[in-house]
């Protein structure tokens, strides 16, 4: 029985085993096809067995041939501008603004002919194929209407195909410096992507190629903020990626600003090397020039507007949406532009010369300011008043290591003095914190403003936004920056100082100096604020000292009592 028990539970084990692989590991057949199916099948086999269709590209289109004869300037003239293009290529090759002279006293030409006769001409065109692109640049155009000088508002157009490329050019000018243009470069009937190019840099040409190098920038970015990048940090081509708002190239005082129709437009800035005709140094030292190009990512036209003309913030405000952030004011542009509108307004209805307005503005700027100048007077007067028990507890001290527990005392008995004599070593800090915002914005108003450009004061002085040259008898010294160095001399000589260290007052009669090396580079304009600032300066300290005598220094303790109450 027992061998009989152990095969049964053998086969019911066994069973139970079948059964669950049944269940879990053995699925059921799919079901027979239809006939429709196996048909279907059937085709779909027939179907991948059959080689691929061959894909052919659509029949060429035959283009009419629209080439010029022989290379014409055709000349767009406002009381504003003057802009003269060729055929060749259908490029501008100069871009006067008739209103705005040169170092040279001739009209303002942004377009740097020696540069582009080396590296090409603005409206020049970039494709995927460089000798496409070549083709283009240097292909007859025809211009429609031809030979002929256009007033604004009009249109311009130029068109070239040889049969198989056709390239179209059409520039709307409007009435003012504004003009809308329109790119398209197609192939068998399609669009290419293509790019319009500014090469050989921007602005004024005929200034120091130092300030060429220091002003002449590349921006891209929104209307309201914008990135800036100046020629002498491009050391590789930098692409930026759409969408973007606003894009071009600025000098000092003037723009070349686009602003894209499309989002998939894009932007890209980089640093040439061109060779003078008359070059005779090393090629390492050879001038740069920007170059910056605004593209189509897609096979589409390129269509954006352009606005090229001078950074006066009342034109780039009537642009639409205005422009007026290509004036950068930077971080007090809170205090600067309310300056640089009351010195216009001075200029327009007072006195008519932007030398006397400057000098009537700071005669206004410093009476407003004189309340927080006489609370630092006062408080440097008090600091002066006890100075010789200041002196003597530094003394009691002064054989300690600065690193000594004990000379926490020293800190604990200037404070115990502040408070007897109720005065705040910080009193005279907070007016002259509070006046920084004003200098430095009155510095970007000096500095900034086109107005300001090529504007007379008198006598030599010809430009205030150029450093004083005038040379007497060929001796090289700058008048404006001379005066101003004697007058902070005897501004500062004047002024109450709290310290009576015989080394720092040396010093601070050296910062008359050092400040007039500085400003013998710097703008007459900004000169001329300094130097009527110290007069003023002077002026009113005289009036202090008068009518508010500096109080009589405290009498230091003895030396015998300093030694008994010192530190042991």
């Amino acid at each position: 029985m027992d061998q009989e028990k152990r095969v049964l539970a053998a086969f019911a084990l066994s069973f139970l085993i079948l059964l669950l692989w049944r269940i879990y590991f053995v699925k059921e057949p799919p079901p027979p096809p239809s006939a429709k199916s196996s048909a279907t099948a059937q085709g779909r086999g027939t179907a991948e067995k059959r080689p691929p269709a061959v894909v052919t590209p659509p029949p060429a289109v035959n283009l009419p041939v629209v080439v010029g004869q022989k290379a014409e300037d055709v000349v767009v003239e406002s009381n504003l501008y003057k802009v003269t293009f060729s055929t060749r290529g259908a490029v501008a090759q100069n871009w006067v603004l008739k209103n705005y002279l040169d170092a040279k006293a001739t009209p303002l030409d942004v377009i740097n002919n020696e540069a582009c006769g080396k590296l090409g001409f603005p409206m020049s065109l970039r494709l995927a194929e460089s000798e496409l692109s070549n083709m283009l640049n240097s292909a007859l155009f025809v211009a429609t209407p031809a030979g002929a000088t256009l007033t604004p508002p009009a249109k311009l157009e130029f068109t070239y195909s040889d049969g198989t490329v056709k390239a179209h050019k059409v520039l709307s000018f409007g009435t003012g410096y504004g003009v809308h243009v329109e790119i398209s470069v197609e192939r068998g009937g399609r669009f290419l992507p293509v790019e319009v190019e500014w090469p050989g840099g921007f602005g004024d040409h005929t200034v120091a190629p130092a300030d060429i190098d220091r002003y002449e920038q590349g921006f891209y970015g929104s209307v309201s903020d914008l990135t800036r990048v100046t020629r002498r940090k491009l050391s590789s081509e930098r692409m930026v990626p759409p969408p973007l708002a606003l894009v071009g190239v600025e000098d000092h005082y003037f723009a070349e600003a686009a602003l894209p129709d499309s989002p998939d437009e894009g932007f890209r800035l980089g640093r040439e090397t061109w060779t003078p005709a008359d070059w005779t140094g090393k090629d390492s030292d050879k001038p740069t020039a920007i170059t910056a190009r605004l593209g189509e990512t897609q096979p589409k036209p390129l269509s954006f507007r352009l606005f090229v003309g001078p950074k006066n913030l009342d034109v780039l405000r009537a642009e639409k949406p205005p422009l007026d952030s290509l004036v950068d004011f930077g971080w007090f542009s809170f205090v600067a532009k309310p300056l640089f509108l009351g010195l216009r307004y001075i200029y327009e209805h007072w006195v008519h010369n932007y030398g006397w307005a400057i000098v009537v503005l700071t005669l206004l700027i410093n009476f407003a300011l004189f309340p927080l100048r006489l609370k630092g007077i006062r408080s440097a007067q008090e600091m002066q008043r006890i100075s010789p028990l200041m002196k003597s507890i530094q003394d009691k001290y002064k054989h300690l290591k600065f690193n000594d527990p004990r000379k926490a005392r020293m800190n604990e008995e200037m404070m115990k003095l502040y408070k007897e004599h109720n005065v705040n070593p910080l009193g005279g800090c907070l007016p002259v914190a509070l006046q920084m915002p004003f200098l430095y914005g009155f510095y970007q108003v000096l500095q900034l403003p086109i107005e300001l450009r090529h504007a007379p004061w008198i006598f030599w002085i010809k430009d205030l936004s150029a450093p004083d040259t005038f040379h007497p008898y060929g001796i090289p010294l700058a008048i404006l920056p001379t005066v101003m160095i004697v007058s902070f001399y005897f501004s500062t000589k004047m002024n109450p100082t709290p310290n009576v260290d015989p080394a720092q007052q040396r010093m601070m009669m050296i910062m008359p100096v050092v400040f007039g090396i500085m400003f013998y580079k710097l703008a007459s304009g900004l000169v001329l604020y300094f130097l009527t600032a110290n007069l003023v300066q002077i002026a009113q300290q005289l009036l202090l000292n008068k009518f508010m005598p500096a109080p009589q220094p405290l009498s230091a303790p003895s030396p015998s009592e300093g030694k008994k109450s010192g530190p042991r």
